[in-house]
């Protein structure tokens, strides 16, 4: 699975809110309600959310093996 855990802490560190990625990154309400559920999102939020926090894709999401 894909956790988005990183992706709260980079915001913060970076002083960035929801509402930062709404304005700044067109990211739509339920795209972020999607990410705080741990849902799949495109490529394209992921690209966009690199873009706004001035980050890479590890510092806002990891591979988490599921257990068997």
């Amino acid at each position: 699975m894909i956790s988005y855990k990183r992706l709260w802490s980079t915001m913060e560190e970076k002083g960035a809110t929801t509402y930062t990625l709404q304005i700044k990154g067109e990211i739509s309400s339920s795209t972020i309600r999607r990410l705080k559920a741990g849902e799949s999102v495109s490529t394209n939020t992921l690209d966009a959310l690199c873009r706004i926090l001035d980050c890479t894709l590890n510092d806002i999401a990891e591979y988490i093996p599921d257990d068997k």
